[in-house]
């Protein structure tokens, strides 16, 4: 067992991080632009952010590879630098980790919808996340945190390459929102199924992340326990944001 489950298995509550693509807004990203593109163009921001979170009290830092899948990283031209950004977005982070820190790999949903609902295939997509998993790990992350997704067949992909390609451990968090019959993802996934069907996919650690502010999330993991006896992680947002001047501001 990884020393980041052996301390969660004894009881620990860890401690994770803030926010990333607006801390690098306000550190000199264009809107628009690729955040995992600062790992090589800006490395001293990327540190540093994941410095300042650890010396604010985070236990785990996410690395800046939200969006490093090829899928995405093509979108602005660098689709042949996966394993680069990725790895560099891991060093960074390593770098800055105190001992008895943690750094989380972050990925993120490709942005495409597996067939029928769109053109990527199970095997496309397979290999679009083992290829960022390998990267994350070549560069030292103690886990995975598979976050922010809706469809239980992308994320189970994830998970499944993930694992079959790295040993490490994987957090995996669904986004839900709030309607008339309760709490649900944007492909109708329960908190109380996706408590289930992240575990039976071999999830670690299950959860859920952004989308809604922390009262709802409280009750999206009461729901979720009942249905999994996995660890729970929240990362939860500042409350709901909107624009103000172009700029993304949390009320």
């Amino acid at each position: 067992m990884s020393l980041l489950l052996e301390r969660i298995h004894q009881g620990e509550i860890l401690v994770s991080d803030g926010a990333t693509g607006t801390y690098l807004q306000a550190n000199g990203l264009e809107p628009g632009g690729c955040p995992e593109e600062f790992n090589a163009s800006h490395p001293e921001v990327v540190r540093q952010m994941a410095a300042n979170y650890f010396e604010a009290g985070s236990d785990m830092v996410e690395t800046n590879s939200f969006g490093g899948s090829r899928y995405m990283l093509q979108k602005y031209g660098h689709g042949k630098r996966v394993e680069e950004l990725n790895r560099l977005g891991a060093e960074l982070a390593r770098d800055a980790a105190p001992a008895g820190k943690f750094v989380l790999g972050s990925i993120g949903p490709t942005g495409e919808f597996l067939e029928p609902n769109g053109p990527a295939t199970e095997s496309e997509m397979y290999g679009v996340f083992a290829e960022q998993a390998r990267g994350l790990a070549a560069g030292g992350v103690d886990a995975f945190c598979i976050e922010t997704m809706s469809d239980m067949a992308e994320i189970s992909l994830a998970i499944r390459a993930a694992k079959e390609n790295t040993e490490l451990p994987v957090i995996a968090t669904l986004t839900f929102d709030r309607g008339p019959r309760g709490f649900f993802t944007m492909f109708g996934i329960t908190p109380e199924a996706a408590g289930e069907q992240l575990s039976e996919a071999g999830a670690d650690i299950v959860g859920s992340n952004c989308g809604i502010a922390i009262d709802d999330m409280t009750e999206i993991i009461s729901h979720m326990r009942k249905a999994t006896d996995r660890p729970i992680l929240t990362h939860v947002n500042a409350g709901l944001p909107k624009i103000e001047d172009g700029i993304i501001v949390y009320p």
